[in-house]
């Protein structure tokens, strides 16, 4: 056992010595910068004269490195000032979904639908917190003890949510949701079997046809990149609205207007919510309203919205199914403080929804639209739908994985008339009742 725990020490002494050495080489190259020709240099041009700095830096310490711990080395040390430090290692590795840090020294992934520690580190909370800092200040947030929390996007639009003390027990907690530079498209969705091409042939249409659209699901199940996907079918001359609290819809159209909700300042005072950019934004002539996200009040003006001329609107929610989705939407109605009478809610629901598209996490980290349910209208005081498309889980295979078959319920919907006056055709056996595809 002895030689084991020797072995160890060394191997921590070795890994100590190396980020000492990186300390001492990044304290001099800040020294050494001259800022006023900094700023002069742009993107490329600048990275290959601070890596020349860096490069000539290392050759003035007396350690020995091969080549490997060298270029390492010169990397890291670019990372720390350029990048966001040590999480550039795993910003660069295109498998990984979420990047969950908990305290300095404790850092989770999920690649591949698995969560698993990665052997990255900060030196200490101060460390994280000044790439925390870097991060929210290019988003024009903040982050300090008198607002502990914020939310905030890197520059590949993945969302970044932070915590720190005095909220945060353990140093400050930091969840990255990744999007990608390259994100998934609708021909990535089908090869991953998230849905079937009958559902995306019904979806299309559905947006070429201008109905409202709800993306329901839960945390992590894709509801923001089925919205960035389905959101190509719309055409180029619309004149699109964007609301989000963190922009992170990525649109393909020319004609986009992106607005972001801002938190409160200093002094508690400047805040400007999602209900504030919804009713600014039916004062700019938008075609489609595209909300990131209804969460709270601004869920009653979405709908009135849609309501009121600005059909082939979309939106996100949190609900577990498409019924669901419907009870949380008059929940948050009610958070808008109007004493509205239970069927007054539902009928504007009902009105205002056309499709409900339910997306879910399955265990081992498959993601499937479970869902394409049709909110047909009123029946006295209930909401009526019916399911177009479902899919329905088998069970569990050995590597621990859902099984299941995407099903066609039989159901012609009755918004076909509107996807027909709008030129879409889709053929009568999409909709025959049947197994479409088992995985």
């Amino acid at each position: 056992m002895k030689p084991m725990t020797s072995g160890r020490s060394a191997e921590k002494t070795k890994a100590d010595e190396f980020e000492n050495l990186k300390r001492r080489i990044h304290g001099k190259l800040v020294e050494k910068l001259d800022l006023n020709r900094v700023g002069e240099l742009e993107g490329d041009v600048l990275q290959r004269e601070i890596r020349r700095v860096v490069e000539h830096l290392c050759d003035t310490e007396d350690t020995l490195l091969n080549r490997n711990e060298r270029e390492r080395l010169v990397n890291e040390v670019l990372d720390e000032t350029f990048g966001l430090g040590p999480l550039e290692l795993l910003l660069k590795d295109s498998n990984v979904c979420d990047i969950l840090i908990n305290g300095p020294k404790n850092i989770y992934v999920e690649r591949r639908g698995k969560m698993e520690k990665t052997n990255v580190e900060f030196r200490d909370n101060t460390h994280l917190m000044q790439i925390i800092d870097r991060i929210v200040s290019k988003v024009g947030r903040r982050v300090d003890e008198s607002s502990p929390m914020v939310d905030a996007r890197l520059t590949d639009g993945s969302r970044v949510n932070a915590i720190i003390p005095p909220l945060a027990l353990d140093g400050a907690a930091v969840s990255i949701r990744r999007f990608g530079s390259n994100p998934l498209k609708l021909e990535d969705l089908l090869n991953f079997k998230a849905f079937t091409p009958e559902m995306v042939m019904l979806l299309e249409g559905a947006i070429k046809a201008r109905l409202n659209m709800v993306i329901s699901g839960g945390t992590g199940s894709g509801k923001t990149t089925l919205l960035n996907t389905l959101s190509s079918f719309i055409g180029n001359d619309d004149r699109i609205i964007t609301i989000e609290d963190a922009a992170e819809i990525q649109l393909q159209q020319d004609h986009v207007v992106r607005l972001e909700t801002r938190p409160p300042n200093v002094e508690g005072k400047g805040a400007v919510t999602a209900t504030d950019l919804v009713k600014n934004a039916l004062r700019m002539r938008p075609e489609r309203i595209i909300i990131g996200e209804c969460r709270g009040p601004e869920t009653l003006d979405m709908l009135q919205a849609m309501n009121t001329g600005h059909e082939g609107s979309l939106t996100t929610l949190h609900a577990n199914t498409p019924r669901d989705a419907v009870a949380r939407m008059e929940t948050m109605i009610m958070m808008a403080g109007f004493d509205l009478p239970i069927k007054a809610m539902r009928q504007q629901i009902a009105s205002a929804v056309d499709v409900i598209i339910q997306a879910n996490r399955l265990q081992g980290g498959k993601r499937r639209v479970t869902h394409i349910t049709e909110v047909v209208g009123m029946e006295q005081d209930t909401i009526v739908m019916q399911d177009i498309y479902k899919y329905e889980r088998d069970g569990i295979d050995e590597s621990g994985n859902t099984r299941g078959r995407f099903l066609a319920t039989g159901v012609r919907p009755n918004f076909m008339d509107r996807l027909e006056a709008a030129g879409v055709r889709l053929p009568a056996s999409a909709f025959r009742q049947r197994v479409m595809l088992v995985d």
